[in-house]
């Protein structure tokens, strides 16, 4: 059984040229893509309608950040039923919040459960180790190991901390680390140079990865957006 994943931090929809909305644009391209999973960082509640319609009928949103004029966060949505989901927050400081998005599907084809994890972690290193050993932790403690899962977003790891628990520890693979031997650089858009944006998992083989950086895709966030195809074992 083949699974086509896009993982994007959509910058709430504000491109980098002209700090204009790119949501329409963002829209359109992910219809054209037709994934079966998409894991989307930095994306504000009002804007969530416009992605959750009849091409992905189950979907979910975790609130990281709440602010007087609206709030933002991280969402999942899906080809498959999400039979179950939860929100569990990330934060190690009082001025950056984090979360990590826990969904569980059924594939009625393998008659099996699946788990999808988007996340967003925060911009200091000593933060990020906090945020990954709960993470580690969340996935022992109530993941079972036969089940399959998929951990996507954007790790804002760019001196790659997120190995040695995620790859060294949990044996899961990334995307391109096992396809490509290296992470993907994905930002800043315009020339990434920092392996920000990642595709973890359990249960599969990679057999395709792309960054998606054609026209218009590079100029829609500040942040490249990553496709993954997987076979679930």
């Amino acid at each position: 059984m083949d699974i086509r994943i896009l993982s994007f931090n959509i910058h709430k929809g504000v491109g980098w040229i002209n700090r204009k909305s790119t949501l329409d644009q963002i829209h359109v391209q992910i219809q054209a893509l037709h994934p079966d999973i998409i894991l989307l960082q930095e994306i504000c509640g009002y804007q969530f309608d416009l992605f959750a319609n009849g091409r992905w009928p189950h979907f979910t949103y975790g609130k990281n950040a709440i602010y007087p004029k609206g709030h933002h966060g991280n969402a999942i949505l899906s080809k498959f039923p999400i039979l179950f989901t939860e929100n569990i927050d990330l934060s190690t400081n009082h001025y950056e919040h984090r979360g990590l998005l826990h969904a569980v599907i059924y594939l009625a084809e393998k008659n099996a459960f699946m788990h999808l994890l988007c996340v967003h972690l925060g911009l200091f290193k000593s933060d990020r180790k906090k945020q990954l050993e709960k993470i580690a932790h969340f996935i022992i403690e109530n993941i079972p190991d036969h089940e399959p899962l998929i951990l996507g977003g954007d790790f804002n790891d760019w001196s790659g901390i997120a190995t040695d628990p995620l790859v060294n520890k949990l044996s899961l693979q990334e995307a391109f680390l096992s396809s490509a031997g290296s992470y993907a650089k994905t930002f800043p858009a315009w020339a990434p140079v920092l392996k920000l944006d990642r595709i973890y998992h359990r249960g599969f083989d990679t057999y395709q990865a792309y960054r998606i950086i054609h026209k218009p895709w590079k100029i829609l966030s500040d942040h490249i957006a990553l496709e993954a195809f997987l076979k679930l074992k």
